[in-house]
């Protein structure tokens, strides 16, 4: 039987979200607790790689295991993992799948969320990227634009990753600006991007480079070659990890067994 398991994490405390020699992962963590309640390995195929640092509203992951689960044993599950794993990483669901169903492969949107804040706050510093810059969102929102659509992003991605293809297809990318509850005045800023899929260290190229437009440094039209040079060079520093936030995966509704409701 095949599962997906939904689970949350805050990444500062972790070297990204997959196994790798120099330092604890989200997925090392999680497979050891999952060996600790079966008594086996259970091989853990994630949705997708976060990097040190970014953290993950909603991760997705799928295992296989022999035995066929209940609600209230998959609820029991979740409630005795969540007593292994450290308080960075909480488990919200396992629910049976098809067969077919690939955590990775299987998924037809991904969205992220970038924060900014333009004060210095000492409780959001691990999860909000500090900006001193006066930004021109307007700028920021026309050039995101540009993005809508399938083009070829390889500008955004890390180089000499291994990708097959660096064609994605956006169908959101856009700031959004939040208000300071105790002053009125606005401080917190939000870039919501969604794809089918997207390249090593992509989103945080994008508002790396995204933050030029805002700076006065780049122009739209500069955004616009940016994309269009498939040359990571030309485009902007990485923004910091800690802004970012993977907050959604959506997967065919066909995938699911009956009974089972997709978060």
């Amino acid at each position: 039987m095949r599962y997906f398991i939904r689970f949350s994490y805050h990444g500062s405390d972790f070297h990204g979200s997959q196994v790798q020699p120099n330092g604890i992962t989200v997925q090392e963590v999680l497979e050891q607790a999952f060996a600790t309640l079966l008594r086996h390995r259970v091989p853990l195929t994630f949705a997708g790689r976060t990097d040190a640092g970014v953290h993950a509203l909603m991760m997705i992951a799928h295992f296989d295991e022999p035995t066929v689960w209940d609600a209230g044993q998959r609820q029991n599950f979740c409630h005795r993992l969540n007593g292994l794993l450290p308080a960075s990483v909480a488990v919200r669901d396992v629910y049976p799948v098809r067969d077919e169903a690939h955590a990775r492969y299987s998924a037809t949107s991904r969205t992220y969320r970038y924060f900014l804040s333009t004060r210095k706050e000492p409780f959001l510093s691990d999860r909000t990227a500090r900006v001193t810059d006066t930004l021109d969102f307007e700028a920021m929102n026309r050039a995101a634009a540009r993005m809508l659509g399938t083009h070829d992003f390889k500008s955004f991605c890390r180089s000499h990753a291994a990708c097959k293809t660096t064609l994605c297809t956006v169908t959101r990318a856009e700031w959004s600006r939040r208000l300071a509850e105790d002053e009125g005045l606005e401080y917190e800023y939000v870039f919501t991007i969604t794809a089918d899929r997207f390249l090593r260290n992509m989103v945080r190229a994008v508002v790396g480079t995204l933050l030029e437009v805002g700076r006065g440094k780049m122009s739209e039209a500069d955004f616009q070659a940016v994309v269009d040079a498939r040359n990571r060079c030309a485009a902007g520093q990485s923004a910091p990890s800690e802004g970012l936030f993977l907050t959604d995966i959506r997967y065919p509704e066909e995938l699911l067994l009956e009974n089972s409701e997709q978060p």
